[in-house]
């Protein structure tokens, strides 16, 4: 399966002229690329598929779908987490 996931962004800079950054997923923290939304800032919600943040998305949005993944069991699954949060 790969859902598109919603997490907040905490911090965000310049890699080789690309703009990365690091999302927090319910406390699992990924680096990602930030090239598709230029003006998303530290404290936005994104949703993120294959490693790119596509989508903006409000903070309440982006809480009840990682809830809803929570309980159905598929987020550590959909973030590659094995044991617990990295």
């Amino acid at each position: 399966m790969c859902l598109a996931v919603p997490g907040r962004i905490v911090d965000t800079r310049d890699e080789r002229g690309a703009k990365m950054g690091t999302i927090d997923f319910d406390g699992v923290r990924k680096d990602i690329c930030l090239a598709y939304l230029p003006d998303i800032e530290v404290g936005d919600y994104a949703i993120v598929h294959a490693g790119f943040a596509i989508s903006r998305i409000d903070e309440e949005s982006a809480l009840e779908t990682l809830r809803m993944f929570h309980e159905l069991g598929i987020l550590d699954e959909e973030l590659g987490v094995t044991g617990g949060a990295e």
